[in-house]
């Protein structure tokens, strides 16, 4: 409570023989009168009633005790001197629904006192007692012949020392929560919930005396309260009714802000509602909402498994999700066909092993219409039974992702990652004659190359440029080195390249040397023997992390589902986005031809022959072949798009440039890439009934345990792990005082 100054005020608007009824200000009113019998100087005990509602009412009552009373309505004060002469102070939040909070502070020894010097002085009415004005300050009045004259005086309050034990009184009963002798009820469980209900709202707690099939009593759990409740069955039915009942309390409502009757299973059927509209709504907000429409403060934990609860009832459990794997599966190939799902257990105890997942859409349109590229990546998923999430990623004409398969494992070893890779194989080899020589991207760990060694003999793997950046930033942290590292990533020619590293060497020979030990041939476009077309990064978990990151911690096929639908809605959007170009080709294609047709108009072109071409420019002379569709410069075969050399070249010669594209950058093969659909699968409530009125299958027979690996308690992580975070080396510190390692300069004692 404040400690406000209370300072003697004019009122000349209230005579003296109104009672000295005061007016406060927001609805306050003060009255000060005393018993004639009383003296000036007698001590004053005070008793305090606040209400949080918007109609307190103050009283100052001077009479035998000369008991200083602040009660938020007379009648409220009458009320409470009928039932207890002790001195209370109760907050009561009318404001919040049907809960009710009070507050009591009691204080017998806190006294006023007003000593004898306030009647000589003139300050007071009289009767003898200061009165209050409606700015809460202490007016005086003084008979004189003139009236009323105001004195100023000055009255602090430090003497007033409340306590304020919470209290949660009990109010009214709502109409929904009456409960009343013959009412009925389908069972004792809804008993038993009408009444913890009842408890909650009307802020008591109750203690359970007996509890069985036919009988359950419960009373109040404040000692002494007479308040108790007696229900039973009927007989012949599960019906239970209320057969006796003492609604009276004497007890004073909860002394906490918690429940016990404030259950994990109540918090789930509160929020059950709330849920199902969003649910993505948090825990703390659930905490909020229960806070303000019942008055009642829970911990975290109680909000995080009531929500927890409820999202299992509304997705299914991960039990019963690889249970139903075989039936998934299934019903993906029937929906889609062509398309591969198939799910592996362990044979000696059936548990959940592997699951691969490619729907023919994403085969056809990356055989027939994407560049021959993929990236391969993972994440840690955040479910119950924890496992791993494999990706394996094309590249449509426009550079964005085009999802290819999908596996899930119980972990990320050696053997999954083999497996998956023989699987991406196998769907490649059966879907085409002629398997295109492919480029792979990641991050290049151990177990990723020996699988694309094993499988992809002929491929080019090299290292996503977003993997080596970042350890090569967590080795060094300079952003100046990072940008330099790029630029070798990018450059085009030996020379170039070689040009960057001294630039980097210039910097920190450390960098140079740590460079310089990962093949260029492997990452930097220069030396890249594969065809990347300038895709330098895999960077698929990124990409997809926006909706990916819920979908990891979700029952396996909720997870799958939820994959399905995104690629269902990208291939539809896509497809109808391109439907709508004019251009030969694709955006991002487009704009870059663009660009190198600005740039050919300023060159010189000498022409050899029907096929070779000078190119005379200022940054120097390029050979062009538009045969064989290469430049000196290396631009138009690394990035299949002619270069600002060869459109001048052929602008030379009047050839079409956009004719002198990789096929997989025009609109044409962007929208064969997504021709096809990827169409939804039935609800798991109608698979039992499809597979009854469809040809026998033996994988309905199957039943598969979840893996043995478990979540750890605690809550999950939010942000992923990468794989670059795993197995780094400690990074080499790196004196600038002696130019040493392995210590600081702060630390630095060697002798200059």
């Amino acid at each position: 409570m404040e400690n406000h100054d209370m300072i003697v005020g004019p009122r000349t608007d209230i005579p003296l023989h109104q009672n000295q009824q005061l007016g406060l200000s927001h609805g306050h009113n003060l009255m000060a009168r005393q018993n004639p019998s009383s003296e000036v100087g007698q001590t004053l005990k005070h008793e305090t009633e606040l209400g949080e509602n918007s109609n307190h009412h103050i009283t100052l009552t001077h009479h035998h005790d000369h008991e200083l009373l602040l009660d938020h309505e007379m009648a409220t004060m009458s009320h409470q001197h009928n039932h207890s002469n002790d001195d209370t102070t109760e907050f009561d939040d009318t404001n919040q629904h049907e809960n009710r909070y009070e507050e009591t502070i009691t204080n017998p020894d806190s006294q006023i006192v007003l000593s004898d010097q306030c009647h000589e002085m003139g300050l007071s009415n009289d009767h003898g007692l200061p009165v209050v004005d409606n700015n809460h300050e202490l007016v005086v009045h003084q008979n004189t012949e003139m009236g009323v004259v105001p004195l100023p005086l000055s009255f602090h309050r430090p003497d007033l020392v409340l306590t304020t034990p919470v209290i949660q009184s009990r109010t009214i009963a709502p109409p929904n929560y009456e409960l009343m002798v013959g009412q009925e009820f389908p069972d004792v469980a809804s008993c038993r919930r009408a009444l913890r209900h009842t408890a909650i709202a009307l802020h008591f707690e109750i203690q359970t005396v007996k509890s069985d099939k036919t009988r359950f009593t419960a009373k109040c759990a404040s000692e002494g309260c007479p308040w108790r409740i007696h229900a039973a069955k009927l007989p012949g039915v599960p019906t239970f009714t209320i057969r006796t009942i003492h609604s009276e309390h004497n007890c004073g409502g909860i002394a906490h802000l918690g429940h016990q009757q404030a259950s994990v299973d109540w918090v789930a059927n509160t929020v059950e509602q709330r849920l199902k509209e969003n649910p993505q709504c948090k825990p703390k907000e659930i905490l909020e909402e229960i806070h303000r429409v019942h008055g009642i403060t829970l911990s975290y934990k109680q909000a995080w498994r009531g929500k927890e609860r409820i999202m299992a009832a509304l997705r299914g459990s991960f039990e019963e999700d690889y249970r139903l794997l075989p039936q998934y599966c299934d019903q993906i190939r029937n929906t889609n066909p062509d398309s591969i799902a198939s799910v592996y257990v362990n044979p000696s105890d059936n548990c959940f092993q592997r699951l691969f997942i490619s729907f023919q859409a994403s085969i056809h349109g990356f055989l027939n219409a994407c560049r021959p590229l993929i990236g391969l990546d993972r994440t840690v998923l955040k479910s119950k039974y924890l496992g791993t999430l494999l990706f394996a990623t094309g590249f449509d004409g426009d550079g964005a992702l085009f999802p290819l398969a999908f596996g899930v494992v119980d972990e990320e070893n050696e053997d999954n990652w083999m497996w998956f890779l023989s699987e991406l194989r196998n769907l490649l080899e059966i879907n085409t004659e002629n398997m295109p020589r492919l480029t792979i991207l990641s991050d290049r760990q151990k177990n990723i190359v020996d699988g694309v060694e094993a499988n992809f003999p002929t491929a080019f793997h090299g290292f996503c440029m977003r993997h080596l950046s970042e350890s090569f930033r967590k080795e060094f942290n300079n952003t100046m080195l990072v940008n330099h590292l790029w630029d070798a990533a990018n450059a085009l020619t030996i020379m170039e390249f070689e040009s960057k590293i001294l630039e980097i060497e210039e910097v920190s020979q450390e960098a140079a040397y740590w460079i310089r030990r990962v093949p260029p041939r492997l990452w930097a476009t220069a030396y890249f023997e594969g065809t990347r077309f300038g895709h330098l990064t895999a960077n698929i978990v990124e990409s997809l992390n926006v909706w990916i990151l819920e979908a990891s911690g979700l029952p396996i096929i909720q997870m799958m589902e939820c994959i399905r639908r995104q690629l269902m809605m990208w291939f539809n959007e896509r497809r109808e986005t391109s439907m709508q170009w004019t251009s030969i080709l694709v955006p991002t294609a487009e704009r870059r031809v663009s660009e190198a047709i600005d740039r050919a108009r300023t060159y010189q072109v000498l022409r050899a022959n029907e096929a070779e071409f000078e190119v005379i420019s200022h940054e120097g002379t390029n050979i062009v072949d538009i045969r064989n569709r290469r430049c000196l410069c290396r631009g138009w075969q690394l990035y299949g798009l002619p270069c600002a050399h060869a459109v001048a070249a052929l602008l030379s010669c009047r050839q079409n440039v956009h004719r002198f594209t990789e096929s997989c950058f025009t609109v044409a093969m962007y929208r064969k890439a997504y021709s096809q659909t990827i169409h939804p699968v039935p609800d798991k409530t109608l698979w039992k009934e499809m597979g009854s009125q469809g040809e026998g299958s033996n994988v309905m027979d199957i039943i598969i345990n979840p893996p043995k690996s478990i979540r750890p308690p605690g809550r999950p992580r939010k942000r992923r792990v990468r794989s670059d975070d795993r197995g780094s080396v400690k990074r080499i510190v790196h004196c600038s005082r002696c130019n040493q390692t392995g210590h600081f300069r702060t630390t630095c004692s060697a002798p200059i």
